[in-house]
């Protein structure tokens, strides 16, 4: 994004439908209800649209239904899949059609009934590594995506002194914000003892330091600036985005305890004139609590290997210096496979200044960053008011 882009594409509205528990529907009806629901937030009708971003991790040709479904004919079509970062990477793609006259409003959404369908997790896993054109590490059977993730975590211990308390710090945190949502799924009172003493999946991980396993549908819609102004909310501005791959696995990056989001963040920045120092809110992608840890390194808001005391006592909590995974993250609000449609909500309603119990005071400026794979593709965005343009 150039400066030429920067400001000129806003976040209109936002929907979600199905969430925790979507039984007796398809991926393909919830998602519809998500989409349904963005496109009339954004006071728009569904033939309004005439772009569509969208990804599966089951369906390599996820589009085409999609369109059929939701009775569309865009003109701008992406189905890129990078995993759970896809949803913030779709931003650029549809920038640049926007800008370009080639559509005049983009609908990015994304539904997963993983926790209620009848497919196992076998099966997935399975679809997963027909998929996988590198598979190097299929033969030694990793509990994958899990296993990669502590491995980093396990290596930034060594290398930092992180510790479990470290990673117990983020997980409550996130759960004292998911007490403050309605909508999220896990909202009973959580200590660090409690999730020290919890079942250890993956050293140094344990069950509470893992994702949940959820249904939910997510979808926001994108249009150009000027013509925000009309619409029924608060226009969000996109002021800055970038992708990078530095790996398809985590065990062949460089480091493990670097990702692609020392590039993406540094970009974003760039792009948006601003810098960690003035976020008011940040959304980073928790399947796992290292990830928290990582990304707030690698995105600038403290230096390498200090990320442990950054979250230590409450740092990223309600009242901390700086709020983080507002909604409960994934950890404990939501997670349907693919997260990055749900954090760009959470960003937008952060700054709409409508979260209840939850809303930072004079929120103007947000981050979010979506992770794929693992540890595998990571995108940033930054967001902003009005007042921030």
């Amino acid at each position: 994004m150039n400066a030429h882009f920067r400001e000129k594409v806003a976040i209109a509205g936002v929907g979600q439908a199905g969430l925790g528990n979507a039984k007796g529907f398809t991926e393909l009806e919830i998602l519809a209800q998500a989409a349904h629901a963005a496109v009339a937030d954004a006071g728009l009708r569904m033939s309004d649209i005439d772009g569509l971003a969208t990804a599966s991790v089951l369906a390599p040709m996820w589009a085409m239904p999609v369109i059929e479904y939701l009775g569309i004919k865009p003109s701008f079509i992406d189905s890129t899949m990078l995993g759970g970062s896809s949803f913030v990477a779709h931003l650029m793609p549809a920038i640049h059609a926007l800008n370009s006259g080639e559509c005049n409003a983009v609908l990015v959404c994304y539904g997963s009934t993983q926790r209620s369908s009848a497919i196992s997790r076998k099966v997935i896993a399975g679809v997963r590594r027909d998929f996988d054109p590198q598979p190097y590490e299929y033969p030694y059977e990793p509990l994958n995506p899990l296993s990669t993730y502590a491995m980093a975590a396990a290596r930034h211990m060594h290398d930092y002194g992180t510790t479990r308390e470290n990673l117990a710090d983020v997980v409550v945190a996130a759960r004292a914000w998911a007490m403050l949502n309605p909508e999220a799924q896990r909202r009973d009172p959580l200590t660090r003892e409690e999730v020290l003493s919890a079942k250890m999946i993956s050293d140094p991980l344990s069950a509470l330091d893992c994702c949940m396993v959820n249904d939910g549908a997510a979808a926001y819609v994108l249009i150009r600036a000027d013509r925000a102004k009309d619409l029924p909310h608060p226009p969000v501005h996109v002021l800055g985005n970038a992708t990078r791959v530095f790996a398809r696995q985590g065990s062949s990056l460089p480091r493990l305890t670097e990702t692609a989001a020392v590039e993406t963040g540094r970009e974003a920045f760039r792009m948006a004139g601003v810098a960690p120092a003035d976020i008011d809110v940040a959304e980073v992608y928790d399947a796992f609590s290292i990830n928290t840890i990582l990304f707030l390194e690698d995105l600038g808001f403290c230096p390498k290997g200090e990320g442990g005391g950054f979250v230590a006592d409450g740092g990223i909590a309600p009242g901390g210096r700086l709020p983080v995974n507002t909604n409960g993250g994934g950890l404990s609000c939501i997670h349907p496979g693919m997260y990055g449609a749900f954090i760009m909500i959470e960003a937008v309603r952060q700054l709409r200044g409508t979260c209840g119990e939850r809303q930072v005071a004079r929120a103007e400026l947000a981050l979010v960053h979506g992770n794929g794979g693992t540890l595998s593709s990571q995108s940033t965005a930054i967001l902003g008011t009005s007042a921030t343009v």
